[in-house]
């Protein structure tokens, strides 16, 4: 909309009075009206648009067909704009979004007008969207409820009603997918394309209800997956997606509404028939942690369970969880890795409770979106959930319960978590303590401390603990720029050395350049009991120079080529580890990629360590390895990633290939198969490893669901068995019937087998 001097000074200064809001890339589009005639426009500059809800007249029917009359007197939002792949362009298809409240329900209506109505790409029905929505058309919607341009609400729907709903932190930094939401949610396909109509009930959203007008962030997408496009009602360039909540728009109009108590208590009650050779020998359970009544004979157990988790919105920034007796038996096995190196493997949490809002309790190795940061959470974290209630060969011991308080308070935002396991054999019972506190600056900037509390306790408790310290500042300097630093250390009884962390990153990225660089030091003592560290006693070094040009070429998108270099010595300054890499990165218009490397590496072993049985003798190791990997269109009823690599391996060679295959027979039925084989020549032997898997899904709706996973891994001879059926018989209420088996193939023995039969309920107030 062209503005005249005087009403966009007048504009602009109404809104930085209100929203205390630096003026650069926050200029407000009143209305829903185009942004130009003239094309392409600059996404980065463009004014950010604003829409007004509207009261409805009447009661909407949550049906997918918006022929309610209060329909046609909501305001329209109809102009989008291409992220992807021509930024700055109009969106090919039309998307008309409508928004209507009442006392109960926020009304989100959206006509996605779609010339090929007969040519959806939908690949699941599954709520929670596994994979990627990358992958299929997607509506997406975005609230930030506070207007911090920080935090958000999401959901993402495709054509057939399934759904992925979660909270998004810090400006798209840290997604939580585990949350769920009650919204109510139907969907249509028509011959003009397709709708979506949705109702929120207040109580899912977070707000200020002191307010006399409710101001809010607010983001739209449409995505139309055959022709990769990516359209946003509020600009933004490819790199920012739905949830970079300081570029998106801003809702205004609602008025006069209340959250309601938001409370809600989900008991669960359970049993299960547990046998096998390693339960009957007494090791840690797979199957229900804390077990209420148990029938045994020689070859089976038959257990019964219950508990109960609580969520309490104490205050419109502050919400309660709280877990009593917690079972896990229905979370996906992991999947089957082994490890080449002499270093220990990360393993993503799954357990519900841990991963939801496990944002607030990040500090490490964090990675920013679109930029080559060197090293990752996977390499350290201060805070990692697993080391609660898990042994290190990922069997579960029980927990008796534990309670999270995460939220805002002014402009600070606290992550307090305490979780009690009991004892298990020899293992004594222990308390895990968490807290978490961090100060926003500006929009996607923060500081922060952390306190994490490892203690035994119980009878067989001996005076052990272990306690982690740390502060961190996670910066944005400018829109290209960011800086992220930590200090921590550790404490812990009869423990000599130096128990100190620190670390210093700086990255830049814009529209055609990317660098980043850190120095980093690990105490050779330093041990986060409830951590993850994968290499202690070194100063880490890293540095990274790249180039990611859009390239106008019928198949290729954009290609990145880029340098890298690490330098990792011992606290004394020797050399131990240099590794300079160089690498091509290639996006295709049609979702693909490709990418080659090249790893020049010189290790100094100090200490003999063994792979498969054969040791790896101390001294100096140079080494030259190269791969490819290409992943081809996902969309596409059948895909493939295919990776291949080989070169110098500790004195020898190693050659490694891997690959997976998915056949999407339709939107119901996907079946994937996966598999990867290393073969190894040292100089005193060789051996290969073999990893096979197969993953069939089933999706009879979105409330009915079934999956199997079958894995077999060579290097422990073992054959891994995960069947799950999954109905979702009220909103975010389930019963879950699974059946888990872990087998030794070469002594055909069954090590571990569990049937297990869950109910859940929500009651919500």
């Amino acid at each position: 909309m062209r503005f005249n001097t005087i009403h966009r000074l007048r504009t602009i200064t109404v809104m930085l009075v209100l929203l205390g809001t630096p003026a650069a890339g926050w200029a407000l589009q009143q209305g829903d009206q185009p942004l130009t005639d003239r094309w392409p426009i600059d996404p980065e500059t463009a004014p950010r648009p604003v829409a007004q809800a509207v009261r409805a007249s009447g009661e909407i029917q949550v049906d997918g067909v918006l022929d309610e009359a209060a329909w046609a007197q909501a305001n329209p939002i109809t102009h989008f704009v291409q992220s992807q792949p021509d930024a700055g362009y109009p969106a090919t298809e039309r998307t008309v979004v409508r928004i209507l409240y009442d006392s109960r329900r926020l009304y989100v209506g959206a006509e996605c007008y779609d010339s090929e109505a007969d040519n959806l790409t939908v690949t699941s029905l599954e709520r929670d969207l596994p994979g990627s929505t990358h992958d299929m058309d997607i509506f997406a919607i975005t609230f930030d409820t506070f207007l911090d341009r920080r935090n958000a609400f999401i959901y993402l729907i495709n054509p057939y009603g399934a759904v992925r709903d979660g909270q998004v932190f810090n400006d798209s930094r840290n997604a939580d997918y585990v949350w769920r939401g009650t919204a109510e949610l139907r969907t249509t396909r028509h011959d003009s394309g397709w709708t979506v109509e949705m109702a929120i009930p207040w109580t899912n959203l977070r707000f200020d209800p002191t307010l006399d007008e409710q101001r809010w962030g607010m983001q739209i997408l449409r995505r139309v997956r055959r022709r990769s496009e990516d359209s946003y009602w509020a600009p933004v360039q490819r790199r920012d997606l739905v949830h970079r909540m300081s570029k998106a728009g801003m809702l205004e109009g609602v008025r006069g509404i209340t959250p309601g108590l938001d409370l809600r208590v989900k008991p669960f009650v359970l049993t299960s028939d547990v046998s096998g050779s390693s339960q009957m020998g007494g090791t840690a359970q797979q199957g229900p942690a804390i077990l209420r009544k148990s029938y045994a004979d020689s070859s089976h157990e038959i257990r019964g369970d219950a508990g109960v988790d609580l969520k309490w919105g104490l205050t419109p920034n502050l919400t309660l969880d709280a877990t009593y007796r917690t079972d896990f038996s229905h979370v996906e096995v992991d999947q089957e890795r082994v490890n080449l190196t002499r270093f220990p493997m990360y393993f993503e949490e799954k357990r519900d409770f841990f991963v939801e809002n496990s944002g607030s309790f990040v500090l490490g190795d964090v990675t920013e979106r679109e930029y080559r940061m060197g090293s990752s959470l996977r390499s350290f974290t201060l805070f990692h959930s697993r080391r609660i209630g898990l042994t290190r060969d990922r069997r579960l011991l029980p927990m008796l319960g534990g309670g999270r308080l995460t939220g805002r308070v002014s402009d600070f935002e606290i992550g307090l978590l305490d979780v009690q396991t009991e004892a298990f054999g020899s293992t004594p019972a222990e308390n895990f303590a968490v807290a978490r506190i961090r100060r926003n600056l500006g929009a996607s900037s923060d500081v922060g401390v952390m306190f994490v509390n490892r203690q035994a306790v119980g009878s067989l408790a001996d005076g052990q603990f272990n306690r982690s310290f740390a502060a961190d500042a996670n910066l944005h300097l400018t829109d290209n720029m960011i800086v992220n630093s930590y200090v921590a250390r550790t404490d812990e009884p009869d423990v000599t050395g130096n128990q100190n962390a620190a670390r210093l990153s700086v990255a830049w990225r814009d529209r055609l350049w990317d660098a980043s660089a850190f120095v980093q030091h690990i105490g050779d003592a330093f041990n986060p009991g409830v951590g993850f560290v994968q290499r202690a006693g070194i100063r880490h070094g890293y540095a990274t120079f790249g180039a990611h040009p859009l390239v106008r070429m019928p198949l290729v998108y954009e290609v990145n080529p880029y340098a890298e270099v690490h330098y990792i010595t011992d606290l004394d300054s020797r050399l131990l580890t240099r590794t300079a890499s160089a690498g091509l990165d290639v996006l295709f218009r049609d979702g693909a990629t490709a990418s080659v490397t090249y790893d020049n590496t010189f290790e100094r072993l100090d200490d003999p360590f063994s792979v498969s049985g054969f040791e790896i003798a101390p001294g100096e190791y140079q080494s030259h390895e190269g791969s490819a990997t290409f992943t081809s269109n996902r969309a596409r009823p059948l895909s493939t990633r295919l990776s291949i690599g080989g070169g110098d391996y500790w004195g020898g060679t190693r050659v490694s290939l891997s690959g997976s295959a998915t056949w999407l027979v339709d939107y119901h039925l996907a079946i994937g198969v996966s598999g990867s084989y290393n073969d190894v020549s040292l100089p005193n032997g060789s051996f290969d490893t073999k990893i096979y898997g197969t993953q069939i899904r089933y999706s009879y709706s979105t409330d009915l669901l079934a999956t199997a996973y079958v894995q077999y891994n060579s290097f422990t001879d073992q054959l891994v068995s995960n069947l799950r059926l999954n109905w979702i018989h009220a909103p975010l209420s389930d019963l879950f019937l699974v059946y888990t088996e872990r087998r030794d193939v070469g002594n055909k023995v069954v090590l571990d087998r569990f049937v297990t039969v869950k109910v859940t309920k929500l009651f919500a107030f």
